[in-house]
């Protein structure tokens, strides 16, 4: 055991030391009080054996070793004494212990050979893992140690350990990070120093691609190293255990140590070390009894505030809830107000445009015509004429070989010419068509448009007429119609119109002759209203598009040849004779299109 003086000297020596120590590793800026503090030290060194107790156990001293360059747990400082937060907890340990202690630090290699081997009896500060523990025991963790990967600031591909694969990283040789990347057979390039200020340095200089280093020591380290050019990654790559660590089977050694760390945390002073040293990057949880007194005392008059508050606020929420219904009421007239005005609007703005096109469509049509049937009339003799002169053209040919013809060799020219003027009269038609499309949409006919029509006979007759194309576009048609069917008032040509261009839609929409369009009729008796419903299982279309689809121009097969003018004039059509048309369909899904007219009712009947 210790002499009461040698206890005393022993606090005083550890204080001076952790004083020196704690500044440079800190701040690393010189300290007033170092010139004392080693004045007082070099007085007290010599005393190291005077007014021992002559009883004293002969017992020897323990050889603690420590790692010389592992800030801030345990590092030679610029005197070359020991520091740090393993050093103070070790020798505080040591002194309510009444233990005899020898710290030696140096490379952490050497210094884990050495309790291997024996030659010192315990390492102040070791980071816990499973392979370790069937060579060394370890004490209650003192600390948390959090490993991360450290890469230079223009460094974008390594955020996780995954990232470590084909990569050159630098290890400490021997450390938990160098046992970790082993373990885990990790397919890197490990690059092993002797120190973890080596790492920093050789990933600063541009050497290798990430370093597995300490998040707090490496904080340390590159202020110390002064290296602006790398960073950890956010988040940890571990968090271990760090403690105290002894050769397998110690344990009457590890007891020791072990009751002297829960002393040190009973009486407060191991709080006071770990946050000299730990406490600006490691704090520790406040405590729950702080907690408790604080919150009373803050908490306490808040509520009451609170109470007092909420039921001075209650009248007035009855107040604003009232004035709030009545805002409320007032915007959704307003909403609706201006919703009716925008719709009012738009109606105004579209028969504007309808007008206009009429008249636009009038004046433009006989302009095209006129231009147009002299082309359709000159295409078909400019046909015969070349039919005519083929022969001797293929006879010139086989005489004299190749010719010109305008600018292009004849064996081209008698291929294309043909073509030319058959897509020439295809054009053609095709303005012809598209004019009077746009006639049938300009015109509007309310000629015998009281007649009482058949749908059925309607249905037919369209059959008829798109049968060919039918046909061609579908193997599978199904027709249901429902009889009786009451008729409808209006054009039978009109609405045959309609119908058949419904049945052209569908036939367009199919991707393949397997897919089926179904035509069935009905009645809603509720609405008197009588239905045609067509419905194919062809590409579909969005819904947000359906609203256009009757908008006049508007197409989803322009480069088809579809001048979005059909399903206009069917609209048209259809609301002459009070009718409706209703759209629904899905991406993929098909399309279903219902042409709804109303019961056919003679005069004077009810």
């Amino acid at each position: 055991m210790l002499s009461p003086f040698r206890g005393l000297r022993e606090m005083l020596v550890s204080d001076i030391l952790s004083c020196v120590a704690l500044a440079p590793a800190r701040s690393h800026k010189r300290c007033f009080c170092w010139p004392l503090a080693l004045a007082l030290l070099l007085v007290l060194l010599p005393l190291a054996g005077f007014a021992e107790d002559e009883s004293a156990s002969p017992e020897r001293a323990l050889l603690i070793g420590g790692d010389h360059n592992y800030p801030p747990y345990e590092y030679l400082n610029e005197f070359g004494l020991p520091a740090g937060y393993n050093v103070e907890l070790t020798q505080a340990v040591a002194r309510v212990m009444g233990l005899d202690i020898n710290i030696r630090l140096a490379s952490w290699g050497e210094m884990r050979q050495a309790l291997q081997r024996g030659n010192i009896d315990l390492l102040m500060g070791m980071a816990h893992t499973q392979e370790r523990l069937k060579l060394v025991d370890f004490s209650i963790p003192h600390a948390k140690v959090h490993q991360s990967i450290w890469v230079r600031k223009e460094n974008l591909g390594i955020r996780s350990l995954a990232d470590l694969a084909g990569k050159e990283v630098i290890v400490m040789k021997g450390s938990v990070m160098h046992d970790f990347m082993l373990e885990r057979e990790i397919p890197a390039n490990l690059f092993l120093v002797q120190t973890l200020a080596d790492a920093l340095n050789l990933l600063a200089a541009g050497r290798h691609d990430c370093a597995l280093v300490a998040k707090l020591p490496g904080e340390y380290l590159l202020s110390e190293l002064q290296l602006d050019n790398i960073h950890p990654i956010a988040k940890p790559l571990i968090a271990q255990d760090y403690g105290f660590a002894v050769s397998k089977g110690n344990q009457e050694l590890l007891a020791r140590f072990n009751e002297g760390l829960a002393l040190l945390k009973k009486s407060g002073e191991y709080r006071r070390i770990r946050e000299k040293w730990l406490g600006v990057l490691q704090p520790e949880g406040v405590p729950w009894t702080s907690i408790v007194k604080y919150g009373v005392l803050v908490l306490g008059p808040l509520l009451l505030g609170l109470v007092i508050i909420s039921l001075w606020s209650r009248t007035l929420r009855q107040q604003v809830a009232l004035r709030t219904e009545e805002l409320e009421r007032e915007i959704v007239e307003r909403k609706r107000a201006a919703e009716e005005l925008q719709v009012r609007q738009k109606q105004l703005l579209q028969a504007d445009k309808m007008t206009s096109l009429g008249i636009l469509t009038s004046g433009v049509a006989h302009e095209i015509n006129n231009p147009n049937g002299l082309i359709q009339l000159n295409l078909p003799l400019l046909s015969k004429a070349w039919q005519g002169a083929e022969p001797i053209l293929e006879e010139h040919f086989r005489q004299h070989g190749d010719f010109k013809l305008g600018w292009f060799d004849y064996s081209r020219m008698r291929e294309e010419i043909p073509q030319m003027l058959r897509e020439m009269l295809d054009s053609s038609n095709r303005i012809k068509r598209t004019v009077e499309e746009l006639k049938d949409f300009a015109r509007r006919d309310d000629s015998d448009s009281n007649d009482a029509v058949d749908l059925h006979q309607v249905i037919n007759s369209s059959l008829r007429l798109v049968k060919n194309a039918m046909q061609k576009a579908t193997a599978n048609f199904q027709a249901d119609y429902c009889e009786p069917l009451p008729k409808v008032r209006g054009n039978g040509h009109r609405i045959e119109q309609v119908v058949v261009n419904l049945l052209l839609n569908a036939c367009q929409a199919l991707n393949s002759s397997n897919q089926a369009i179904r035509l069935r009729t009905g009645l809603l008796a509720d609405e008197q209203m009588v239905y045609i419903e067509i419905e194919d299982e062809g590409c579909g279309i969005e819904p947000e598009l359906l609203e256009r689809m009757t908008d006049p121009f508007f197409t989803t097969k322009r480069e088809s040849g579809g001048t979005g003018l059909g399903l206009s004039v069917s609209a048209g059509i259809v609301n002459d004779h009070q009718g409706r048309l209703e759209f629904d369909s899905a991406p993929g899904q098909g399309m279903r299109v219902r042409l709804l007219l109303p019961v056919f009712k003679e005069e004077g009947l009810g």
